[in-house]
């Protein structure tokens, strides 16, 4: 027989979880051109803004030299013509040309402004362009398979000429029960609209170990091992529950920098949606389950055994979380099966505790031995 306990009881949903990339880009060519030079490996690990291919750079090259060279030339004609804007400025002051000559010069002048303008811009486009023949890592992470080869056309629009995934930090994405949903809203920091919920803001106070995956699934362990665990977050609650299966995706995030977990993979997820503050906590084993109705045989004043309906919150490993029990019950753990309410019970002690306390019987129930007091129940009850 052992006592009610008291102690915080974390309420966790287990569920199986995929492997999932925060973030995924195809990278493609935006001009046509061919393949000059391969600068990264299949599998190969980048970093943002690591260069990955060079095209054929040369036309690219020509138009943005025709393109400065044209804004040079624009830029000498303004020059020439601010100069005689000028002249005809005083030539109309002294009054030898008239004033729409004047004005003539002047409207040349914002003409030819303008015209530069456009040079610019046809330079800044001719440098873009040149910009889109040398393609980089837009976010870092981990290169898969290569479509093209030095050599090969690539046009805007066309193949993917490979594909990058973020493997750390990355994400699980796992079914929970529509049951959870209040508590996993609540979690999430959503379960009321506010500015902070619609601006994607972190809740405050958000632990950062509310969801854990185990490694691996089903893997094999030494006996007494316990599974090995990564630490992450919830970051996603989808907007509606599948009908089908009556859950709702949820989608975290964790740390990965020993790339422990790779896209696709299939593992197990904890999540902790709160915790049940001084909660009674019992063994499983003392559960007795009959239909729908689930009780346990505590000990009564008078020392007889009295059945008690209890209502399951949470498991927690051997142990379980109740409802209905006193402070202070003594509940049968063994035995129970050959007990009937009244049936007297006879607490025994073990030896050792028994001669250095002169033997007594109704010892504590920290000392007490479930056997003992199967024993005791059976004998009482064939009387």
């Amino acid at each position: 027989m052992l006592p009610v306990q008291r102690r915080d009881v974390p309420v966790i949903v287990e569920a199986p979880g995929t492997v999932v990339p925060l973030q995924t880009v195809e990278l493609r060519a935006q001009v046509s051109g061919v393949v000059r030079e391969v600068l990264v490996r299949e599998g190969q690990a980048v970093r943002r803004g690591e260069p990955l291919f060079q095209l054929d750079d040369r036309n690219e090259r020509a138009n943005l030299d025709k393109a400065r060279a044209q804004l040079l030339r624009d830029r000498a004609t303004l020059a020439d013509l601010e100069r005689q804007l000028q002249r005809a400025r005083e030539l109309r002051g002294q009054g030898f040309i008239a004033q729409s000559a004047a004005d003539s010069s002047a409207t040349q002048v914002e003409a030819q402004q303008a015209l530069i303008r456009s040079d610019e811009a046809a330079v800044q486009s001719a440098e873009v362009a040149l910009g889109f023949t040398r393609l980089t890592a837009p976010l870092s992470g981990r290169v898969g398979q290569i479509a093209v080869h030095p050599g090969s056309l690539v046009q805007p629009g066309g193949v993917a000429l490979l594909t990058i995934h973020q493997i750390d930090p990355v994400g699980v994405s796992f079914p929970v029960p529509e049951a959870h949903l209040s508590p996993l809203l609540a979690l999430a920091g959503i379960s009321s609209p506010g500015p902070a919920a619609a601006a994607g803001k972190p809740r405050s106070g958000a632990a950062a170990t509310e969801l854990a995956v185990l490694l691996p699934l089903g893997g094999e362990r030494r006996r007494g091992e316990a599974p090995h665990s990564l630490p992450g977050r919830l970051v996603f609650v989808d907007n509606a529950v599948d009908t089908a299966s009556g859950t709702i995706l949820v989608k975290g995030s964790l740390a990965n920098p020993r790339q422990q977990l790779w896209p696709g993979q299939y593992v197990s997820v904890r999540l902790t949606l709160r915790t049940l503050e001084q909660a009674q906590v019992i063994p499983q084993a003392a559960v007795i389950q009959r239909g729908a109705e689930r009780s346990v045989y505590v000990v009564a004043p008078d020392g007889s055994a009295r059945p008690k309906v209890v209502q399951l919150r949470q498991s927690l490993g051997e142990l379980i979380a109740v409802e209905g029990l006193d402070d202070g019950d003594r509940v049968v753990v063994e035995g129970k099966q050959n007990l009937r309410p009244g049936t007297p019970l006879r607490i025994a002690v073990p030896a050792s505790a028994g001669a250095a306390s002169g033997g007594t019987a109704g010892g504590t129930a920290g000392g007490a031995t479930a056997a003992s007091a199967a024993a005791s129940a059976s004998r009482g009850a064939s009387r």
